[in-house]
């Protein structure tokens, strides 16, 4: 039998066809998310630091990214700065050694199509998307020309990778930078994006010196967030997690660092380097250990914070329970960590009886309140089971406040990843 035609007008078939043509032919946007960070830190001046006096000179810096991607975005930070800062040009390479790259693998970075950008004071700059495919876990080279003085820096004090200063001129494109001086610090840099993919998450580590990985051996990625990372690839559990790290060696919860240095304080900067990181899914929370420790505490001759102003466990607590609502109102779960031991550390004053019972307490609201999405019991996993108020000696560093690499290993080891799922 004969099926009868269907009389369909030119207009109407247009429509129809609107109606199927893919989101991404329609000029949608992609996603991006974060799969490198470093937080932003103002900068206290030093005449011998290479990164605070440029002029003329490019700087080649290092990151060893999580989750990879085809393209990537890179991210520079004015945010701590009180003037404009001209970057010149900024070139992207796989990384052969601190100062070189592999050869015939460099990309330009633009922004808005251009290779200069004036960055505003205060304000971030993001690139353009760069074809530059990456693979999960791989170290890349970012080169950036300051072709004036930068009066005024935003940086990261405590990169744990070298960081290459040229002699005066624009190296970017050299895959080498020869007769550099080195920094440990990294400058402007704040983040590396990739596009977004399905079942993809970002994990964000944020807190004081033991999540920016103080102790562990530079140049080997060895904090418990990479550890953390390096967890969660080899488990296959049919997602993928970038782990980036916003750790501040010297945070604390509720006050800004003695010197700038140290950063602005969690409450301040919650919100930008955690809640803001593009992707977010989880905040796994370390800090507080500076809190109950600055107060009287000396560094040579200089006070960390005056024994006057030392706060008390329910201001503490109050911190975290902000923390705690500003996360949920984004729909993001937030994770506890136990706050470690550290009677030994080379810091007069810093550890005490009375701030010992501190954490003892913190450490038992943190257990029992159910206030965070979950916990992660660090404490547990360090301290000296015959000694608790201080680390067990063989994960201990050298100033028997921040672990050694194994001491990163075993923390990461120990955190049961059902909480990312």
């Amino acid at each position: 039998m004969r099926r009868n035609a269907v009389n369909v007008s030119p207009r109407f078939a247009l429509l129809l066809c609107l109606l199927f043509i893919p989101h991404f032919a329609m000029g949608q946007q992609a996603t991006w998310i974060a799969t490198w960070t470093a937080s932003p830190e103002a900068a206290d001046p030093d005449p011998n630091e290479g990164l605070l006096n440029l002029n003329d000179q490019t700087v080649r810096e290092r990151v060893r990214v999580t989750v990879g991607g085809e393209r990537i975005r890179i991210r520079l930070s004015n945010e701590c700065s009180s003037v404009p800062v001209l970057v010149g040009r900024v070139r992207v390479g796989v990384a052969q050694s601190a100062a070189s790259v592999v050869p015939g693998l460099l990309r330009r970075v633009t922004f808005g199509g251009d290779d200069a950008i004036l960055i505003p004071p205060g304000a971030p700059a993001l690139s353009d998307p760069v074809d530059f495919p990456i693979s999960s876990g791989s170290e890349i080279s970012i080169s950036i020309y300051f072709p004036k003085r930068p009066t005024s820096i935003t940086w990261h004090s405590l990169a744990m990778k070298r960081a290459v200063i040229s002699t005066h001129g624009d190296h970017t494109q050299d895959v080498a930078i020869q007769d550099g001086k080195e920094s440990d610090s990294s400058a402007f840099l704040s983040a590396v994006f990739v596009p977004e993919q399905v079942h993809r998450h970002v994990i964000v580590a944020f807190g004081d010196s033991i999540v920016d990985g103080d102790g562990s051996t530079p140049e080997t990625d060895r904090n418990w967030p990479i550890d953390l990372f390096r967890r969660l690839e080899n488990a296959h559990l049919g997602s993928q997690f970038a782990v980036v790290n916003e750790g501040i060696a010297g945070n604390r919860l509720l006050s800004d660092g003695p010197i700038a240095s140290l950063g602005i304080s969690a409450l301040t900067r919650f919100d930008r380097d955690a809640l803001s990181v593009p992707g977010v899914t989880h905040v796994v929370l370390l800090e507080g250990a500076n809190d109950i420790g600055f107060p009287g505490a000396k560094l040579r001759d200089f006070s960390l914070a005056p024994a006057a102003n030392a706060p008390t466990v329910e201001d503490i607590i109050g911190a975290y329970r902000q923390l705690i609502s500003r996360a949920h109102a984004r729909g993001i779960r937030i994770i506890g960590c136990t706050i470690m031991p550290s009677e030994g550390v080379t810091i007069p004053g810093y550890h005490t009886e009375a701030k010992e019972r501190m954490r003892q307490s913190v450490n038992q609201w943190i257990r029992t309140s159910r206030a965070f999405d979950g916990v992660i019991d660090f404490d547990a996993v360090v301290r000296d089971p015959d000694h608790p108020s201080r680390l067990l000696p063989r994960l201990a560093s050298e100033d028997h406040l921040h672990p050694n690499d194994i001491g990163y290993q075993t923390m990461a080891d120990a955190i049961n990843l059902s909480l990312f799922q």
